[in-house]
């Protein structure tokens, strides 16, 4: 039996026309004889939905209890029984209810798909496993049901179904998606412009990535090599010298007269996974090809050329951008240039040669630099020297023979010993030795044309040739090993140097994660941290991390380097050979004391008579808010049904009835939050550290504080990078300092928050405008700094690493939150505040 199709209309957010559009559909196969059914759909009260779903035969659901309520459920069983074409199923990351068979929607598909039924389905873009975590970064709501990646890849067709943010906004006004008691909460906080639109971007890049999978995989599948144009894709190779800008700009230029051209810049590593350049001239041309659009890559290779030429097949690169050769025409003769080379092997991609200043610097003649290893590839090619070097001079010699002896002969046959041993070491030159010996008994003794020897004296000649071509070769391949090895040594000296330099200088971990990636060409590098609580699962948090996707977990990462029994280096990247691993442990080891110099600097409070009262405050708040809970829940309720009922009522009490509902909710918040931070102090409450753009933390801080939020004044830098934080606690911690700002704050005087970077941390300040003398200020400091609120906006914040301290000045009371930043000394292009100043 052949397996049914599955069909996914895919959605950036809830309201979209995911149900509609699978609806019509169906009508539409209806229409066409198809037997069509509704396995499942949820039309949310939507009228247009329901209506669309007239005239189609749907099964009915299956009830199920579960505490004490009723729940409906696709009838799993119903659906095969009947065996339609096609079975149409809503929601397909739902979970269902504990009792049926499967325990996800998704597996109830799979059965309908191996029965040979087709289906069509319907997911929204949060719901993705792989994209959860980002979801949550964005619009700080964490989504419990999610869907395995694979699952949706393996579908035979995804439809995106798309509206732009701001009608999906107004559908939401006019009621089509919420009903109006949760419109004005959605458009303040998930349905913001901003969650929007990323969660769109998301949707189409992951569906672009889902298309561009399915077009390699048709090209693997019929054997196809030569790149598609498809779209451009602009290559820039970078070898870490200063004509990198002039080869990126000159790329830009071109990718910008072609509208949808992706453009892409390559760093080869050696093959050792050092880096010979300087790791902050690659960090400004890579910042430089970000501003321009671009994305940075780093692969690693013994050949620049095969491996640059690997690369832009597997991306499908259309045009290749490189540097004019700096070497001599001299040079050029005995060895080919990367862009000759490049050209010759490029096939269908187009090769741009860029001039610039350093091309053709010198034109002395270089021989050519050893390379770090004896792998296959330099063996062999000592030893195809030797089979073509020997017998080519032999002949010549043969040419030659009169002016030449046998003494001049053996001499130059010394000669390509020696370069059989600088290339591939001292077995190669072993083994030639030999060979040349025997050419020259055949060629040059007589009788020629035998291995005969007549004379005694040519026999020690060929003696202490062969003697001396042992000597020679095995002090030369030596040689060439220990002058590796010096490099080698170099390098790694140049690394831990670096690295070291940094931990003194105070660098972030962030800064010092990121050198060492750059420095062995690793793809994402993390510094994780166990909790040492014992628990049966090990739980990890991520200190710092560098690169693309890094891991979250020891399991995840591709190499590994503990430091201590709690803390661990993870990455993910090339195989590093066992000098490599060495050299890794050292700088783990130098990143664990720069951890322990953080922690030691830190204030720790233990054993502080204050620290334990604090403590003991701490639990008792505790306690009340967990008895104070369930009351105001039913409180908020009661207040709630009040407002939506119908009647008349008198303006003073419907005003009176909100400022009731607005303040049981404000204590029903701070129970939540008291509850956070008790468990933030267990270390039970999930930090997710991540670069949080702070324009959109104080958006969302600001939508949050409703009306009053508005009269904040902004005067955050137009450039300003990413903190390394939580998004959702970094927001409340926000959200706590404006409402206590704007408490104490006179009318006409506006809280102004200011913000700036400095040792690569970001210094928030938010100053009231509270009125009075700089003394009296001074005065009410010691208590208001002792606030539950900004109590709480502290203890965030210190969970992230940060901190927060309370000043008066002159007419102000401000409040300084500093954050290590994502990018120290190097500002990361920002976006607009969220708000005016």
């Amino acid at each position: 039996m052949a397996r049914g199709r599955l069909r996914i209309f895919l959605g950036a957010a809830p309201g979209v026309g995911k149900t509609y559009a699978m609806l019509a559909e169906g009508q539409r196969l209806r229409a066409l004889g198809t037997e069509v059914v509704v396995g499942f759909v949820e039309p949310h009260g939507r009228r247009p939905t329901a209506a669309m779903a007239e005239g189609l035969e749907t099964i009915p659901r299956r009830t199920l209890r579960h505490r004490g309520a009723r729940f409906t459920e696709m009838d799993l069983d119903a659906v095969l029984a009947r065996r339609p074409q096609v079975a149409l199923v809503d929601e397909l990351a739902h979970s269902n209810v504990p009792g049926t068979r499967n325990a996800k929607r998704w597996q109830d598909v799979e059965e309908l798909l191996d029965a040979g039924i087709d289906v069509v389905t319907t997911l929204n873009v949060q719901h993705l496993e792989s994209l959860n975590d980002v979801v949550r970064q964005i619009t700080g709501v964490r989504q419990r049901e999610t869907l395995p990646d694979e699952v949706a890849r393996r579908a035979d067709q995804i439809e995106l179904v798309d509206l732009p943010p701001e009608v999906l906004r107004r559908r939401m006004v006019h009621g089509d998606i919420y009903p109006a008691d949760r419109i004005e909460s959605a458009l303040t906080h998930y349905f913001r412009v901003g969650n929007l639109t990323a969660l769109r971007e998301i949707a189409l890049l992951w569906l672009a990535d889902r298309v561009e999978e399915g077009l390699q995989r048709y090209r693997a599948e019929h054997g196809i090599v030569a790149p598609w144009e498809t779209r451009e894709r602009i290559l820039v190779a970078l070898n870490g010298g200063p004509e990198g800008e002039t080869l990126i700009r000159r790329a830009a230029r071109i990718s910008a007269r072609t509208p949808g051209t992706e453009l892409l810049a390559l760093h080869v590593v050696p093959e050792d996974g050092l880096t010979h350049v300087d790791p902050s001239v690659l960090d400004a041309q890579r910042t430089l090809l970000e501003s321009l659009g671009g994305s940075f890559h780093q692969t690693t290779g013994e050949d620049v050329v095969e491996a640059l030429l690997q690369f832009a097949e597997a991306e499908n690169v259309t045009q290749i951008v490189l540097g004019a050769s700096r070497h001599g025409r001299v040079a050029s003769l005995l060895r080919a240039g990367v862009g000759e080379r490049t050209i010759k092997g490029s096939g269908p991609i187009d090769v741009h040669i860029v001039t610039h200043e350093e091309a053709a610097a010198s034109a002395t003649l270089r021989l050519p630099r050893p390379g770090n290893g004896m792998g296959p590839r330099r063996l062999g090619a000592a030893a195809a020297g030797a089979v073509v070097l020997l017998p080519l001079l032999t002949l010549l010699l043969t040419v030659v023979r009169g002016p030449m002896g046998l003494a001049g002969a053996l001499v130059l046959y010394l000669l390509v010993i020696v370069v059989v041993a600088l290339v591939g070491g001292v077995v190669p030159a072993l083994l030639a030795a030999v060979a040349a010996a025997l050419l020259a008994d055949y060629s040059f003794i007589g009788p020629v044309h035998s291995f005969a020897i007549e004379r005694p004296d040519e026999i020690v000649a060929l003696v202490v040739f062969v003697v001396t071509a042992v000597l020679v070769g095995t002090a030369a391949g030596a040689a060439a090993r220990h002058t590796r090895q010096a490099a080698r040594a170099i390098a790694e000296a140049r690394t831990l140097s670096r690295l070291a330099a940094g931990v003194l200088r105070g660098q972030d971990l962030p800064a010092l994660v990121e050198m060492i990636r750059e420095n062995f060409g690793l793809s994402a590098v993390s510094l994780l941290e166990r909790d040492p609580r014992a628990s049966p699962v090990p739980r990890w948090y991520v200190v710092a991390s560098a690169g693309d996707h890094p891991p979250e977990r020891p399991y995840e990462a591709e190499v590994e380097s503990p430091v201590d029994d709690l803390l661990t280096l993870a990455a993910r990247g090339p195989g590093l050979s066992s000098q490599d691993r060495r050299l890794l442990d050292a700088c783990a080891a130098e990143l664990g004391l720069a951890h322990a110099r953080g922690r030691i600097a830190r204030p720790a409070g233990v054993g502080d008579p204050l620290a334990d009262a604090e403590r003991t405050r701490a639990s008792l708040l505790l306690a009340a808010g967990r008895d104070l809970r369930a009351p105001l829940r039913t409180a908020e309720d009661a207040l709630g049904r009040l407002r939506r009922r119908g009647g008349e009522r008198a303006p003073d009490e419907r005003r009176l009835l909100e400022t009731a509902r607005a303040a049981v909710h404000r204590a029903a918040q701070l129970v939540t939050d008291l509850d956070d931070l008790s468990r933030l102090h267990a270390g039970a409450l999930d930090l997710y550290l991540r670069p949080v753009d702070l324009n959109e933390a104080w958006g969302a801080a600001l939508d949050d504080l409703g009306p009053g939020g508005h009269s904040i004044v902004l005067r955050l830098p137009a450039y300003l990078p990413d903190v390394i934080a939580d998004a959702a606690l970094l927001t409340r911690a926000l959200t706590a300092l404006a409402a206590d700002a704007l408490r104490h704050s006179p009318p006409g005087r506006p809280p102004v928050v200011t913000a700036e970077t400095h040792d690569g941390r970001v210094a928030i300040r938010v100053a009231d405008g509270s009125g009075g003398e700089g003394a009296a200020v001074a005065g009410r400091s010691g208590s208001r700094a002792d606030s539950l609120a900004l109590r709480l906006s502290r203890d965030l914040a210190e969970a992230m690493d940060g901190s927060l301290r309370t000043s008066g000045r002159g007419s102000a009371f401000t409040v300084t939150l500093s954050l290590p930043s994502s990018a120290p000394g190097r500002p990361r292009r920002g976006r607009r505040p969220a708000r005016p100043t």
